[in-house]
């Protein structure tokens, strides 16, 4: 499946990218995610779409905002064992 990324990354004070409107986790997590969690990914950024989610582009995605969602999606994949 096609990634939602439109290559206008920029995070806002939410972590959601004002580019393809997905959150940082589901952006790390794109790579891994099997086709249902893909779509479910789809349906969230045109969800947030269709809510206006918007907001100024506050940084862009660090690579420390990386290895944090890294962390935290390692950590709920531990849970869910």
């Amino acid at each position: 499946m096609q990634s939602p990324c439109v290559a206008r990354c920029g995070l806002n004070e939410e972590d959601i990218c004002m580019g393809c409107f997905r959150h940082i986790d589901e952006i790390v997590g794109w790579g891994q995610a099997d086709e249902a969690r893909q779509t479910e990914i789809w349906d969230n950024v045109n969800r947030r779409k269709q809510q206006g989610k918007s907001g100024e582009n506050q940084q862009i995605i660090s690579r420390q905002k990386w290895l944090e969602a890294e962390q935290r999606l390692a950590a709920q994949d531990a849970d869910n064992e």
